[in-house]
């Protein structure tokens, strides 16, 4: 039942805010429908909720949600598009109605069902994703100017978001229906491997041949049987096994082309050929491949499945008159069984691919849940730290490529993270890979992925951080630390969206936005030609620096408070008290380390704290203070050069491990090592 409601902004984005999630857990349509009809009552009157989709196969409209349950049924449920009505005209001109019902006169059949439900008024809005238009969302309310302007502009936006989850749910659903039909088709080629009793044990191509060549071998006399499986991307065919009485199988592929091949003619004649040694001859070489030199008489048979050829039987024989019409019939059936054979193998390859993908991709989001729930804000109210979050809220939406630059240890993750979270790719993956952190031959294959064999200790193919971020986001920090033989493949992605696996030659596409972060000088790096400055451009194309902790200063008491009621919990003690003086130390200090060597401070002085206040060692809060007699570093390699020793004196000259340099500093030890470097610091034992 309508009622009158309270219809301002505030409560249009709360209802929105409780919307959202909400579908995004519903994969039926109806349970979608039946959850915005409960949610939206307290922001929208309306009397009756419904769904129309557009049903391509016979261009029609067809009504499939209808809530409340309880009305009638309408009379008709579908209505042809080229017979008009609200809902064909809302899909066609993609335009927001809302349209008035009289209480009497002539109407078409929807309006005329909507006034038997004693309706007033009814908007229509179309549903529609960047991919296709699906039907209408339609609601309606016995009271006349229940909608005004504002109230459809909100109703639009619902809209935009039903339609994203009624995409997801209808593809859900279809990805069902196609794996119940392979289903359904692996068990009739269980059934038809059963009748033929031949290849129930024989899932590879080599102990397939095998098979099939045992089984012909007193009935059908032959020297030579294979299977060559159409791939278009060859333009011709790959033949895995071939198999030669007396010699075994030979394990080499071979590729035959599409022209110029008996296999050729046989598919695309879709028709059971014979040659002879001449006519074999006739083909081009590359066409006749892997054919026993001994082979008189060859038979290429069309290996047609259920969705179109995928391949040919060829079986040779030494014999100039081999293959009786018998022998033909029985090779006829037995292609049949091997096309059905050799399209469940193409299938099941697809969807192996696939499972492993979404495994893949599993086990990224749960390591993405893991760090979201550990690191997903970003504290802080500083004037720097706004500016970089309101170009964040600005390049998000875009699809641009964005370029993170800052030291180590500011947040570059975090937010690379929250451009994610604002784009249109949020519903879909995170996938965050550190050029730093791996060396160059596992780097490329964490990125591009693998086929089995393609390197010692390949067992099995595996799918690329590419690949997992299909749809979504592509986190490369340390990008600086890409070796150069990489680079050119990045460029590719970049460029046009595509890349090898390594030790394949299929090439894949992905739909991948990049956001590259780095702490080094990538301007220096191309002026040194260590980095490409083609890919710099490409990645370039919007920068976003982030600001040190020493210039945001202001965040500090707020980012210390959040670590030490984040280690608190996590040590399962009463969360301390800071200090003012050692608040007043802390913003005194220059953070080298930036906002990870905060959060190493704050942990240790959480170990060392036993009591209501939060102590910071008096050694440390000394070196952090500055005296007033002393003299200040006057640029910032002054004052890099002068934590870094002074971490290494408090550390004795170690630079690893939990009480060397770099721990105190919050940096890896390899980071250290290179500023030290930079910065002309050998490492004497410092004691004092």
């Amino acid at each position: 039942m309508s009622t009158t409601v309270n219809f301002d902004a505030a409560g249009r984005c709360e209802a929105l805010l409780r919307i959202s999630p909400e579908l995004s857990r519903h994969r039926s349509v109806a349970d979608l429908i039946h959850v915005l009809a409960d949610r939206l009552h307290a922001v929208v009157p309306f009397d009756y909720l419904a769904v129309v989709l557009y049903e391509e196969a016979g261009e029609q409209m067809r009504l499939i949600i209808l809530e409340p349950a309880s009305l009638p049924r309408p009379p008709r449920y579908t209505m042809p598009v080229a017979a008009g009505g609200p809902a064909a005209r809302v899909w066609q001109s993609q335009e927001s109605t809302v349209i008035d019902i009289p209480e009497t006169g002539e109407l078409v059949p929807a309006l005329d069902y909507i006034r038997s439900l004693g309706q007033k008024v009814t908007c229509w809005l179309p549903l529609t994703t960047v991919h296709r238009r699906l039907g209408v969302l339609t609601f309606g309310s016995a009271f006349a100017n229940h909608y005004p302007k504002d109230a459809v502009a909100f109703m639009e936006q619902v809209a935009s978001h039903v339609a994203i989850a009624l995409d997801n749910a209808i593809n859900f659903d279809r990805a069902r229906q196609f794996s119940a039909e392979l289903g359904v088709e692996r068990d009739r080629l269980r059934l038809l491997l059963e009748i033929g009793n031949l290849l129930i044990t024989h899932l590879e191509y080599g102990s397939l041949l095998k098979a099939i060549s045992d089984a012909l071998r007193d009935v059908v006399a032959h020297e030579y049987v294979s299977v060559a499986v159409h791939d278009e991307k060859v333009k011709g065919f790959r033949v895995p096994f071939a198999s030669e009485e007396g010699r075994g199988l030979t394990r080499t592929e071979i590729i035959w082309p599409m022209d110029r091949s008996p296999a050729g003619a046989a598919f695309q004649k879709r028709v059971t050929l014979l040659f002879d040694r001449t006519e074999i001859d006739g083909f081009a070489a590359q066409g006749t491949i892997g054919l026993p030199k001994s082979a008189q008489r060859l038979c290429c048979l069309p290996l047609v499945a259920r969705h179109g050829p995928v391949g040919t039987l060829n079986v040779a024989s030494a014999a100039p008159d081999a293959f009786s019409n018998s022998d033909l019939d029985l090779l006829d059936r037995l292609a049949t069984q091997i096309a059905v054979v050799v399209e469940n193998a193409l299938a099941y390859h697809a969807l192996a691919e696939r499972h492993e993908h979404l495994l893949e991709e599993k086990h990224y989001l749960e390591d993405e849940i893991r760090l979201e729930h550990e690191f997903g804000e970003i504290v802080g109210k500083s004037a720097p730290l706004k500016r970089v979050l309101q170009t964040v809220k600005t390049v998000a939406p875009t699809d641009a490529t964005v370029l993170i630059l800052g030291e180590t240890g500011t947040g570059k993750e975090l937010i690379a993270r929250a451009i994610h979270r604002l784009s249109t790719r949020s519903q879909r993956t995170f996938v965050r890979l550190s050029a730093a952190a791996l060396p160059t031959s596992l780097l490329e294959s964490e990125l591009f992925g693998y086929e089995k064999g393609a390197f010692t200790g390949a067992a099995g193919s595996k799918v690329g951080r590419l690949e997992v971020a299909d749809g979504g986001t592509l986190f490369l920090d340390e990008v600086g630390d890409l070796p150069l033989e990489v680079q050119p493949k990045l460029l590719r992605v970049l460029q046009e969206r595509e890349f090898e696996r390594l030790g394949s030659t299929k090439t894949r596409h992905a739909d991948v936005r990049i956001i590259a972060a780095t702490s080094r000088d990538l301007d220096q790096m191309v002026a040194d030609d260590s980095f490409r400055s083609d890919l710099f451009y490409r990645l370039n194309v919007f920068p976003i620096r982030v600001p040190a902790l020493r210039e945001r200063k202001d965040d500090i008491p707020a980012l210390a408070r959040y670590f030490t009621e984040r280690v608190a919990k996590r040590m399962h003690r009463p969360v301390p008290t800071i200090p003012p003086p050692t608040l007043q130390a802390l913003q005194a200090w220059q953070w080298p380390g930036n906002i990870r060597e905060l959060e190493n401070v704050i942990e240790r002085a959480m170990i060392l704290s036993s009591g209501p206040m939060l102590q910071v060692p008096e050694q440390d809060l000394r070196s952090r203070e500055r005296s007033p007699a002393a003299a200040k570093p006057t640029t910032l390699r002054e004052m890099e050069r002068e934590s870094i020793i002074r971490a290494l004196r408090e550390s004795g000259g170690v630079v690893g491990g939990p009480s060397g340099a770099a721990a105190r500093l919050g940096l890896k030890r390899t980071t250290l090592q290179s500023m030290m470097q930079k910065l002309g610091i050998s490492r004497p034992p410092y004691t004092g």
